[in-house]
């Protein structure tokens, strides 16, 4: 498990705060970048050639480490609908099948298939919130299910986005490819928090955003292409995914052919002074806590693993994330709701819906 890690943040010691996995609190060094990239702007001319490729590749490589993909399958985007417009571009829908998505998920992973669907005549299939919260086997049933068409895509989230519902994307993706559909993984609520290897569970798609557990700012998203994809024809075109589109060539269009891997999925524009190093920094700390250590952090007082619930329960005292139990202990035991000696004001039990947006709760200690 892993100590408090209070100091880092700046965060008052009468504040607990559980509402990690809509907007993480910005570790003090992301402060420190973020002011120092500010005044970087205010002095463009002070900055190396070569410094944005470097703010590019370092923050590629923190984004791929978090889910053990190689650098080079990962696009620098701005969210998570981005992500998806980009795979919805590469992967052709055939008519007459379905996408399914999730009831009551977000709209990032719905809308792009249910805007498409009646020009290119495919069925948006919404799987069911199942009564028991198997989300997993919920989903497994709509694959399976005898006379249906045949199913071209899942857009999913990881975990729920409205109930913290875990789905089993182990189990999903082998379903998926057993009857050639792609996988398309919103791993928003999991990132960071949750083990997530690519390379081991191969879907096509995984994006995921920095400003919730992953403790960066917001407007700073990563999207893994699987190699299969990385032909495709990216959602916007820019010189930096093509060979050799440069301002300093004698002729500015040299080699217009794309680059070989996901870099070609690059956002315009995303030469940002400020946020990729701050979303760097963030992404990094959690690599070097390790996934392990968070996910014990995040177990609750009865040892049960709250990210592997199938359905959410309301729990006994504990952080409904492994961002705020890094950042917060718990109190328990006689302490409980007795004034604090310094203040003198009465300690209270924090509780947090342990669904994926917990509840902002605070206490003295």
């Amino acid at each position: 498990m892993l100590p408090s890690q209070r100091a880092l943040f700046e965060i008052p010691r009468q504040i607990c705060y559980l509402n990690a996995a809509s907007y993480s609190p910005l570790p003090l060094r992301t402060l420190e970048a973020g002011r120092a990239a500010v005044l970087r702007k205010g002095t463009p001319w002070t900055l190396e050639a070569s410094f944005a490729n470097q703010q590019h590749e370092r923050a590629r490589l923190a984004a791929a480490r978090l889910i053990n993909a190689e650098a080079s399958d990962v696009a620098l985007i701005a969210s998570i609908s981005y992500g998806v417009a980009t795979a919805a571009k590469i992967v052709p829908i055939g008519r007459g099948t379905r996408v399914l998505v999730l009831e009551n998920d977000h709209s990032s992973p719905v809308l792009e298939w249910q805007t498409r669907a009646e020009a290119e005549g495919f069925t948006v299939e919404t799987v069911r919130q199942p009564d028991d919260g198997d989300w997993t086997s919920a989903v497994l049933a709509a694959i399976e299910r005898s006379g249906a068409e045949p199913v071209s895509l899942a857009s999913i989230s990881s975990v729920h986005w409205s109930d913290g519902g875990l789905i089993d994307v182990d189990k999903v993706g082998p379903a998926l490819r057993q009857r050639g559909a792609a996988f398309l993984i919103d791993a928003t609520q999991g990132a960071g928090v949750l083990a997530t290897d690519v390379k081991r569970l191969d879907p096509d798609f995984l994006i995921f955003p920095t400003y919730k557990w992953l403790l960066g700012p917001y407007g700073r998203a990563f999207l893994y292409v699987a190699k299969r994809h990385q032909g495709g024809i990216p959602l916007e075109q820019t010189a930096s995914g093509r060979r050799n589109v440069r301002a300093e060539n004698a002729v500015y269009f040299t080699d217009v052919s794309y680059v070989p891997d996901a870099r070609r999925f690059d956002m315009g524009e995303r030469d940002h002074f400020i946020s990729m190093e701050m979303a760097s920094i963030g992404m990094e700390m959690m690599v070097e806590w390790g996934t392990p250590a968070i996910v014990a952090t995040s177990h609750d007082a009865d040892g049960t693993d709250r990210a592997s619930r199938a359905r959410p329960r309301r729990p006994r005292f504990r952080t409904a994330s492994a961002g705020a139990a890094c950042i917060e202990p718990r109190i328990q035991g006689r302490n409980a709701g007795r004034p604090d000696r310094r203040t003198g004001k009465r300690r209270r039990l924090c509780r947090a819906a342990p669904g994926a947006h917990a509840s902002v709760a605070a206490r003295v200690q």
